[in-house]
């Protein structure tokens, strides 16, 4: 108690304003303004900040997305893969309790239990079982190997808490009033943290004041000089990101990976038929649909699974072998009027979130399906709709990943049973090439039934003043506010 009492007190005496070399950093994160305390087994990205710094698990992220040791300092791993032994570092709770092997046990078990349901809870199935060896030591039994492990554990979620408050790396308070919606931040001294003390700690840490606005106001106050860093920018709002003079910033892309495409929601109509679905991913213009972003570097993609996430590619980057552009819509369109008739209207209704990246999206969509006989008409997300947006980051890079995105139990859309038994079948497999080939099959049943259409990654950006430290753009969009407060050297 002797490290967080008076935290709490220099957390009260922080005050807004942008930062200068020793000030407080000004972060805001894009999202519903109420969705930075958010309390739930599925976080929107500004509480996923939030949680990440105040409520460690076994390992976190660092700036450039790498895990690194957190509450556990150190880990090895058997070599069958089939067990992760961590020790853990000589930390404590809020209260001054000691940070034991069952207690974390038990934070692990309870954890995996909240996220049964969900994607992350797919991804968790492989945990067989979990250890308290010794006072300080945790062992963690999988059913299959899996070298994404540590990045699991290292997601937000899975952070620890006891009585509503977690051991870190930072302490929170709330403000009151005008201020509601506004995070303080400030980093725990390394004694509190299980490590060597550092004497000039309160003059290097500097506080984190975070805030979660919609797109617009975010960017209005980069502009103003109010917030040194935006984070969790997406396409939906990147448009946004070039408003107004950024002379005293600079917008940094995320060279991200993971989901950006269309969620088939009803498999009725004109969606009915598989070939049909298809036909509406050969009619796109991918290349021409980000053009219109002006974003450089961006990877499209007519797969669910990108072929560079096996480790040898099962399948050619381009799904039609290479097909023009104009051939691919002359057999769609084929498609499309072998369907179309009297009292068959053939018109999608898409469901887009508001913001300018969806106007441009729709007006792409909306020319490439009208070049094979489609109309488009726009829904809001939660509405009745034909297909639906899905912008998601990758937890980690393998393909489980992306198939556990499609799981039939998450009932998100469309779904390939099929896939679903597969996975379930890598989770005892051993031989290596046995797993490549059971999540290879899985990708051509979900590919076969046509349940999602690919874009390519999803996009990220971040506004970033210069006098900002300890800011890397990463393919997991991963920027924690604990290194936002650390000295560079």
């Amino acid at each position: 108690m002797r490290f967080w009492l008076p935290l709490f007190a220099l957390l009260a005496l922080s005050s807004c304003g942008s930062s200068d070399a020793g000030g407080p950093v000004e972060v805001a994160v894009i999202g519903a303004p109420d969705s930075l305390f958010q309390q739930s087994v599925r976080l929107a990205p500004p509480a996923q900040h939030i949680r990440a710094a105040t409520r460690e698990g076994l390992v976190t992220l660092d700036q450039a997305g790498q895990v690194v040791p957190a509450i556990a300092e150190r880990w090895i791993v058997t070599d069958d893969g089939l067990s992760y032994i961590f020790r853990l570092r000589d930390s404590t709770w809020p209260g001054g309790d000691e940070i034991t092997a069952p207690d974390v046990r038990q934070q692990l078990r309870d954890v995996i239990a909240r996220v049964r349901g969900t994607s992350l809870g797919l991804d968790l199935a492989v945990v067989r079982d979990i250890r308290a060896m010794t006072g300080r030591v945790v062992e963690v039994r999988l059913s299959a190997p899996m070298p994404d492990l540590l990045r699991l554990l290292a997601q937000p979620e899975l952070g620890f808490v006891r009585s509503g408050r977690g051991a870190g790396p930072m302490a929170m308070s709330r403000g009151k009033g005008k201020d509601i919606g506004l995070a303080r931040l400030l980093a725990l001294p390394p004694e509190a943290r299980g490590m060597p003390a550092r004497e000039d700690w309160e003059e290097l840490a500097r506080p984190v004041l975070a805030r979660a606005l919609p797109a617009d106001s975010a960017v209005a106050a980069f502009t103003r000089g109010d917030v040194d860093l935006v984070l969790g920018g997406s396409i939906v709002d990147f448009p946004q990101a070039e408003a107004g003079p950024l002379s005293r910033g600079t917008i940094q892309v995320d060279p991200a990976v993971g989901l950006l495409g269309l969620v088939v929601r009803r498999e009725t109509g004109l969606l009915a038929d598989a070939a049909r679905r298809e036909a509406l991913s050969m009619a796109i213009d991918r290349t021409a649909l980000i053009q219109s972003f002006g974003i450089s570097g961006w990877r499209e993609s007519s797969w669910i699974v990108p072929p560079d996430a096996y480790p040898a590619p099962p399948y050619r980057a381009d799904r039609w072998n290479g097909a023009s552009l104009g051939a691919r819509r002359e057999v769609a369109a084929a498609r499309i009027r072998a369907w179309a008739g009297p009292g068959r209207d053939a018109v999608l209704r898409v469901a887009l979130p508001k913001g300018p990246g969806s106007d441009l999206l729709l007006r792409r969509l909306a020319d490439d399906w009208g070049a094979i006989g489609i109309g488009v008409r726009r829904t809001m997300p939660g509405e009745s709709a034909d297909l639906e947006l899905r912008d998601t980051l990758a937890r980690y890079g393998s393909p489980l990943w992306y198939l556990n995105q499609f799981n039939c139990n998450l009932g998100q859309g469309l779904c390939a049973p099929r896939a679903d038994t597969l996975v379930r079948q890598w989770l005892t497999a051993r031989g290596p090439s046995e797993r490549e080939r059971l999540l290879v099959e899985a990708h051509a049943a979900l590919v076969e039934r046509e349940v999602y259409i690919p874009l390519g990654a999803p996009v990220r950006w971040s506004l970033v003043r210069g006098s900002i430290r300890n800011y890397l753009p990463n393919a997991w969009g991963s920027h924690p506010l604990f290194p936002l407060s650390q000295p560079t050297t």
